[in-house]
């Protein structure tokens, strides 16, 4: 996205209610697509030439509006279309099991990985180093910063899902990616999964940027099985802790 796209707001009303009008325009004329993540909140409040309090409320407005979608760690996206926001109520509504969800994440992610090694076009490649690059020093980080790994984390397997090439299975991975975010800080809490998940992720890459549809499936397969696991242990040490009856 281009720092052109934004302009210091100077329409007439509150200034909330001008940077509403600005994004609302913006979309308007499909110059964001659904998806897309808007700059980080220092940024745009210096390209709109807004104070951040200012933007939040504004983002506030567009979120209730249905425009917006602010995810945790990860950032302030445009809304997808209303298909994605109608599973995601269905799927908040019902009971869904960490083995239902890891099942879905197999289905959903080891093909997306196959079709990804033979569509992805040089800059998603690119996009894709860059994440993991960033995943990695932040797993390195003394203490680590539990919501930047998760939405690096995410980013990463979202990636992936965009260069599959396929609209239905990007907007269903972000939908279950939320969903598992909740858990991910203490699967890393467990003894070796950082490392772990670490190698894991540079087998896929390694798959995806040779070309390489088969290694790449078994790669994602593997990495998902892995954290599925990991997440198992992690709700059996919490039942494990909680107080006899």
């Amino acid at each position: 996205m281009t720092s052109q796209l934004w302009q210091p707001v100077a329409q007439p009303g509150s200034l909330s209610e001008r940077i509403v009008a600005q994004v609302e325009k913006i979309l308007l004329e499909e110059r964001l697509a659904p998806g897309q993540r808007l700059p980080p909140e220092r940024e745009m409040a210096q390209l709109l030439g807004v104070s951040r309090p200012s933007l939040r409320e504004a983002v506030r407005i567009l979120e209730a509006r249905g425009r917006l979608v602010v995810r945790h760690g990860q950032g302030v996206f445009v809304a997808q279309p209303g298909s994605e926001q109608e599973l995601r109520a269905a799927l908040e509504r019902a009971e869904i099991s960490i083995n239902e969800l890891f099942a879905m994440r197999e289905v959903l992610e080891v093909p997306a990985a196959g079709w990804a090694a033979e569509r992805m076009s040089p800059e998603q490649a690119a996009g894709l180093r860059e994440t993991l690059a960033s995943l990695d020093t932040a797993f390195d980080e003394e203490h680590p910063d539990f919501a930047r790994l998760a939405g690096l984390d995410a980013q990463f397997h979202l990636g992936i899902a965009g260069a599959a090439g396929n609209r239905f299975l990007q907007q269903t991975s972000n939908v279950l990616n939320d969903i598992l975010l909740s858990g991910m800080e203490t699967t890393l809490l467990i003894s070796g999964r950082r490392e772990k998940s670490r190698r894991e992720h540079h087998r896929i890459l390694n798959a995806l940027t040779a070309g390489d549809a088969a290694g790449a499936r078994r790669a994602a397969r593997a990495h998902i099985r892995s954290a599925h696991r990991a997440a198992l242990t992690r709700m059996a040490r919490e039942q494990e802790a909680l107080p006899a009856s």
